[in-house]
């Protein structure tokens, strides 16, 4: 039985300069399966991803490693250095595929649904960050952001490259930019940083169309961390999103990050997706 990839349709550009296109898994010409492909631009360097990939007829025939294997060199022909996979957490077969074929988990995605707005511990309060300490700010945050792109296996040209882009994109005008809430944690009659928090409420879309707000970071200040703000300043997270109208929040966490990801499931964050990356 001979097994291929065919176009499903044709190739549609993307925003800064990249490409996607369906494909359909197919065998003897009959149709299995399929997938979607896409190259985004993250600088002068294209990134891979492979999504939508399914297999509705003849599973446990190797069907979708062969599907994943020929989007993998479609992908290097459109130029790609780095390919990434997301896979539905429920999708446990998906993530074993990914293993199986030399992916590392790199992020997972997880979310909440929320009801009341938490109080904050006694003595804690929040404050925008200002113009005047925004470039400071960035700095630190664009700087541990590369630190942790890199761990999570990118190398360091691919990880600045990124970084700079989402920052640009999400923040063009400084700590005046729509659409997000820069907080400043702080003890109660002090200007003294505790951490600090980046909200995005420009509100994307859950799949039932409810709108989700985004936790982009949370940084605790190195004199004072392992004494609960950081849990603090996810509970400001909640409380800001609420404010905006919006009962639920993603994040995403690096998937080495042991301190962290049992944070957020002590505060009731579940997994949604798993991001499987690795070199072309």
């Amino acid at each position: 039985m001979t097994t291929t990839l065919r176009p499903e349709g044709p190739e549609t550009p993307t925003a800064a300069g990249g490409r996607t296109r369906r494909w359909q898994i197919c065998a003897n010409g009959h149709p299995v399966g399929a997938l979607r492909t896409t190259a985004v631009r993250h600088g002068s360097q294209l990134w891979g991803e492979i999504s939508e990939l399914e297999v509705r007829e003849g599973r446990g025939r190797g069907r979708g490693t062969f599907g994943a294997l020929a989007a993998e060199e479609v992908l290097r022909s459109w130029g790609c250095t780095r390919l990434d996979a997301d896979v539905p957490e429920p999708a446990r077969i998906a993530r074993e595929l990914a293993v199986t074929l030399g992916y590392t988990e790199r992020t997972r995605n997880l979310a909440k649904r929320l009801t009341a707005a938490p109080p904050l511990p006694p003595g804690a309060t929040a404050r925008p960050i200002g113009q005047a300490e925004f470039p400071a700010w960035l700095d630190r945050s664009a700087r541990h952001y590369v630190r942790s792109l890199v761990d999570s296996g990118l190398s360091e040209e691919q990880a600045r490259a990124k970084s700079e882009l989402d920052h640009l994109r999400q923040l063009p005008q400084g700590a005046d930019s729509p659409g997000v809430a820069l907080r400043r944690l702080c003890a109660d009659g002090t200007e003294e940083p505790l951490g600090s928090l980046w909200l995005d409420l420009h509100l994307r879309d859950l799949p039932d169309g409810a709108p989700l707000a985004w936790v982009m970071v949370v940084e605790v200040s190195p004199a004072h961390r392992g004494r609960g703000h950081g849990r603090t300043l996810m509970l400001l997270a909640e409380r800001e999103c609420l404010a905006a109208g919006v009962r639920d929040l993603g994040l995403n966490v690096f998937a080495d990050n042991e301190v962290a990801i049992g944070l957020y499931a002590s505060l009731g964050y579940r997994v949604t997706n798993r991001l499987y990356g690795k070199p072309l």
